[in-house]
């Protein structure tokens, strides 16, 4: 690491975000599998995008086809997912993008070195539903092969999914359909002056 140096750049962070009009938070979708929050993610691009923002979705499981691969889903391998998918994170948003991710993220300890790497522009969103709404809604069907025992350390089943302590904002997609959540993140994002 001795002979590595931080390159500084002409165009920076804030140069960028001057010339596509808008700040570039990273806003980190966390909660069990199942909450929603790809979906909710992707309604929330979908309607920035649409209103001109500069956007981009992180997925977990499109990461873990590609970047990620080589990773599986124990405690470790989980802790480096997350801080690979940070640093990616962070230099979409020192691109200017406004970026938002979609993992599980089942650790505070994970969530907080996300928090360190990306700093004041992270937006840790608690994508909150009780597990049994989860189980119904099972889209991938991993709850039933987790209760099977076809998959091991599943988060909510055999592995804990530790609850955000101070996020900056909770979205109960158990009680708000679709539209209504992403009207209160907008709201959200609004009242912080991230968006105009």
């Amino acid at each position: 690491m001795n002979n590595i140096h931080k390159y500084s750049y002409r165009v920076d962070k804030s140069i960028r975000q001057q010339k596509f009009g808008h700040l570039s938070p990273v806003i980190w979708f966390t909660g069990l599998s199942g909450s929603g929050k790809s979906t909710l993610a992707n309604a929330l691009e979908a309607r920035l995008f649409e209103l001109g923002y500069k956007t981009y979705v992180l997925d977990g499981d499109n990461v873990r086809m590609g970047l990620n691969k080589d990773l599986g889903f124990s405690d470790n391998d989980r802790k480096e997912n997350i801080r690979r998918i940070s640093e990616v994170a962070n230099l979409f948003s020192d691109s200017g993008t406004l970026t938002l991710t979609a993992f599980i993220s089942p650790f505070i300890e994970d969530r907080q070195i996300a928090r360190d790497i990306i700093g004041d522009s992270f937006i840790e969103i608690w994508v909150k539903a009780d597990l049994k709404v989860c189980e119904t809604r099972d889209p991938k069907g991993l709850y039933k092969k987790a209760r099977i025992g076809e998959i091991k350390n599943f988060t909510g089943i055999d592995s804990p999914y530790q609850q955000p302590e101070n996020p900056e904002l909770i979205i109960e997609t158990d009680k708000l359909d679709i539209e209504q959540s992403v009207d209160s993140i907008i709201d959200y994002l609004k009242q912080k002056n991230i968006l105009n």
